[in-house]
C-alpha cells in the first residue's frame, strides 16, 4: 500500500512550508531515511526525509507552492502500484 509524504510540522509554531525543490522525480527510487526534497518555513530551509523505502509515485504539490501542515506532498509505494 503506497504511503503519503506530507508536509512536516517542525515546531509548535510552524502551521505551513513551501516546497522549494524535489531530489526526486516519479519513478525514481527512494531509500527509508533518504532526503527526498527541501521545504522553507517562515524561519528556515529544512531537508525532508522519505519514512518508506519504494519508488516515488507521484508528486501532488509542485516547487514553489506554499502548504499547511499536514498536506499530502507526494506518495511511495512499489513502482506500478496504483494510487
Amino acid at each position: 500500500m503506497a504511503a503519503k509524504v506530507m508536509m512536516p510540522k517542525f515546531g509548535q509554531t510552524m502551521t505551513e512550508g513551501t516546497v522549494v525543490s524535489w531530489l526526486k522525480k516519479p519513478g525514481d527510487p527512494v531509500a527509508k531515511g533518504e532526503v527526498i526534497l527541501k521545504i522553507e518555513t517562515d524561519k528556515s530551509e529544512m531537508d525532508v526525509e522519505s519514512e518508506e523505502a519504494g519508488v516515488l509515485l507521484r508528486i501532488d504539490v509542485p516547487e514553489g507552492h506554499l502548504v499547511p501542515c499536514g498536506t499530502t506532498l507526494a506518495w511511495i509505494g512499489q513502482k506500478g502500484e496504483a494510487l
